[in-house]
């Protein structure tokens, strides 16, 4: 089955939905019970809880900036299945122009939350259209799979569906495979099989944004060993199904007391979890890949999946540290230290680095490649290469800030009620105050910069940035994997081969 065919050869059975706005979304996350659990409580609609409503408020504007008629251009692209606005990040590119669209569309979304939302819907998106463009790999597995792989595709594109992903079993024994940990159920895997469908029953990692999505694609991508069969698996499972649970790590929000003091931590928090399925059910019209090893590991490496995700990623990445960039700016003016020699030098170092991430992510354009299906993939090797140098960039520049900054960001007021007691409002006004800024404008701007680089919140993005692709030796492993060793060693046998020189 070629990717044309799958395509533009089939109509869905359900047509392209108008484009869903942020109250479309966030009525959906009240009317559709979910079972999420936070600080001992089950929370069933996030939209209200504290824990999660900033986030969810933040992802509704992801809606909106989508469906607004002034951003329909670089959002939307025209369904194939009727020619209506569908999400640019389901577009399976063609070509150089398609790819440098799409990117655009993520930066835009990316802006919304200062590049601090990593797994908005335009991630699994993308993976879901890596999928839908090479359907031959899941094939492999059963004509079936690769069938339910376009059909899912095309409903989700059409839908605006927004999806999640946990692919990475919970590090309870990294020392076994799956098949011998000391439960066969630690890990999501089959527990039973009807002509229906199949039943699940584990956990898995880390549903990133989860608490939001319509739907969790469950999968694995760390390399598995005959015998994991029953875990070698790709499908979809509604948020909401009867046995999905939602573990969330410690919620930020609930300790954000003020938009003030924490104006990122109480807006931007996307909340990250652990699925756990209790004997779950999955129609087989939702599995993509079932007990086959090659398949589950094919989906990610033999299709453009983990490079549409990931260029998207890097987009997300790039907006951050432009962010980043314009803070320290702000900081160093703020104290008066912009113009200074030194400053201008640290400034310069970081502002090469963002500015080489940046390059790097538009290199996967330029050198991306057309395979015989028509589908666009992009450059590996940049792709890669970015990747692997995220890991060491990110604390780098972040250290680099904090030098700049000094004590700046911690000598501070406690809190914005300071302001308003009167035994203390006028020395805050008075030594808090900057050349350029009165003291609240000062104090708005430094509590921002800590909630970025300091605050719980902050501090869990600089973790998140350090193994946003997993393990840094197995992102290098793809660079040598992606590397033209060939075209150099080659000129290393060519200098070999000079001939001599005449006397």
């Amino acid at each position: 089955m070629t990717a044309t065919a799958a395509l533009n050869g089939r109509n869905p059975s359900q047509g392209t939905a108008p484009l869903r706005t942020g109250a479309d979304f966030l009525a959906g996350l009240r009317s559709a019970p979910r079972s999420v659990y936070v600080n001992g409580e089950k929370v069933t609609d996030p939209a209200s809880h504290p824990a999660f409503r900033g986030g969810a408020r933040a992802m509704a504007r992801l809606f909106d900036y989508a469906a607004a008629p002034e951003n329909r251009e670089v959002m939307t692209y025209p369904s194939p299945t009727d020619g209506k606005p569908v999400w640019r990040c389901y577009q399976i590119p063609h070509n150089h122009a398609d790819l440098r669209a799409k990117r655009i569309a993520a930066e835009k979304w990316a802006e919304c939350s200062f590049g601090l939302m990593g797994r908005t819907p335009d991630h699994v998106a993308n993976f879901l259209a890596g999928f839908a463009a090479v359907p031959s790999v899941f094939a492999a597995g059963g004509e079936q799979f690769a069938e339910n792989v376009v059909r899912f595709y095309e409903h989700a594109r059409d839908t605006h569906a927004y999806l999640a992903y946990a692919i990475v079993p919970p590090q309870i024994d990294r020392s076994k495979p799956a098949h011998q940990q000391s439960d066969p159920t630690l890990y999501a895997g089959v527990v039973r099989e009807t002509d229906a469908g199949i039943y699940l029953s584990g956990a898995q990692q880390l549903a990133t944004g989860g608490v939001f999505a319509d739907y969790i694609h469950l999968s694995c991508i760390h390399p598995m060993k005959p015998g994991d069969e029953n875990y070698a698996l790709s499908l979809v499972v509604p948020t909401t199904a009867e046995g999905v649970k939602l573990i969330s790590r410690r919620a930020f929000p609930l300790q954000a007391n003020s938009s003030f003091d924490y104006p990122l931590t109480s807006r931007f928090d996307e909340t990250d979890c652990l699925l756990v399925l209790d004997n779950v059910f999955v129609p087989w019209e939702h599995v993509f890949a079932f007990r086959n090893l090659e398949v589950c590991w094919n989906q990610w490496w033999k299709t453009p999946s983990h490079l549409y995700g990931n260029h998207q990623a890097q987009a997300r990445y790039v907006t951050k540290l432009r962010f980043l960039m314009g803070l320290a700016k702000r900081m160093n003016e703020a104290t008066g230290n912009d113009a200074q020699p030194p400053v201008m030098v640290e400034m310069g170092e970081i502002a090469a680095l963002a500015s080489i991430y940046e390059g790097m992510l538009q290199a996967q354009e330029v050198m991306a490649t057309v395979d015989e299906n028509g589908v666009l993939w992009p450059s590996k090797t940049a792709l890669y290469s970015a990747m692997a140098l995220q890991s060491k960039i990110n604390p780098w520049m972040i250290d680099t800030v904090r030098e700049l900054t000094g004590a700046a960001m911690i000598t501070l007021p406690s809190a914005e009620a300071d302001f308003e007691n009167p035994d203390i409002a006028r020395d805050i006004e008075r030594y808090f105050c900057s050349a350029k800024t009165d003291a609240r404008s000062r104090v708005a701007l430094m509590r921002l910069a800590w909630d970025f680089i300091g605050s719980e919140f902050g501090n869990r993005h600089q973790q998140y940035e350090k193994f946003y692709g997993g393990a840094s030796f197995l992102i290098k492993m793809n660079v040598y994997r992606a590397y033209d060793f060939e075209r150099a060693s080659r000129m290393v046998d060519d200098a070999l081969n000079l001939p001599p020189l005449d006397d």
